[in-house]
């Protein structure tokens, strides 16, 4: 597959992951809308399953096609392991950004059509931040450190559940599992980035003292990702075989 029909399906799969993890934030977690009870709003377990849906999903749709990255951190991750191009670390990362723009334009599209939207709060349009932009309130070094160690798990995860060893089919269950675990640990400490797309896409409708926040989960992911991708290669990869492009080929097809 030509390196333009895989970036179109990560845009597309970043897209979707934005779309359906953000919207499910913005538009489904409170709900009525402005109600003290909350009867039906999906709340932080909801969306925590939302974004472990869309990448278990795309995973299965398009991740034969693209190898199901959608997130700049994964494509670094898997670079640092040595099972992705460094040349085109560009392409899909340029793809990813689009699809997670585009994504937020489509749900503020929507999200401003009701009556009484407003972008109010520490978090308005389902944001990351740190300080007084944090849902709790955490520090800078804090969400520093939580956004490190979760993408590095994340990778780690994702990292093992392709590996050629693995049982095969199943990677996108695992690797679903994993951001809908991450969401239920952080959401209340970063609003949950580990994956810089997805941040940069909703900030830039949130204003500029929210975007001036975004530098941190381009940062946190990616170091997070590079440290697995390292460790991996050095302490995991099963170096002592014989590998074969074929072997190397089973990365993608573990998505299938």
């Amino acid at each position: 597959m030509n390196l333009v029909k895989r970036s179109i399906a990560e845009l597309i799969g970043t897209f979707w992951l934005v779309f359906g993890g953000c919207g499910s934030a913005v538009l489904a977690a409170a709900f009525p809308y402005g109600e003290g009870s909350n009867p039906l709003g999906i709340g932080l377990v909801g969306v925590s399953l939302a974004f472990g849906l869309t990448v278990l999903t795309m995973a299965y749709a398009v991740g034969p096609i693209s190898g199901g990255h959608f997130n700049p951190a994964v494509s670094f991750g898997l670079w640092a392991a040595k099972r992705f191009p460094g040349g085109e670390l560009l392409p899909y990362i340029a793809a990813q950004v689009v699809g997670a723009i585009a994504a937020s334009t489509v749900l503020f599209i929507i999200a401003s059509g009701r009556v009484g939207f407003e972008m109010t709060g520490s978090n308005p349009f389902a944001t990351n931040g740190f300080g007084v932009h944090s849902p709790g309130g955490y520090s800078l070094f804090a969400c520093l450190i939580t956004e490190v160690l979760l993408t590095f798990m994340f990778l780690m995860v994702i990292l093992g559940a392709t590996d050629r060893r693995a049982p095969q089919g199943f990677a996108p269950i695992a690797i679903g599992l994993a951001l809908t675990l991450i969401h239920l640990i952080s959401i209340p400490v970063t609003n949950t980035s580990v994956n810089p797309a997805r941040s940069t896409g909703p900030a830039i409708f949130a204003g500029v003292e929210l975007f001036q926040q975004v530098w941190l989960f381009w940062v946190a992911p990616i170091l997070g990702a590079l440290v697995a991708g390292f460790f991996y290669l050095n302490f995991f990869d099963d170096s002592t075989s014989t590998k074969t492009p074929e072997d190397d080929a089973l990365v993608s097809e573990k998505l299938a």
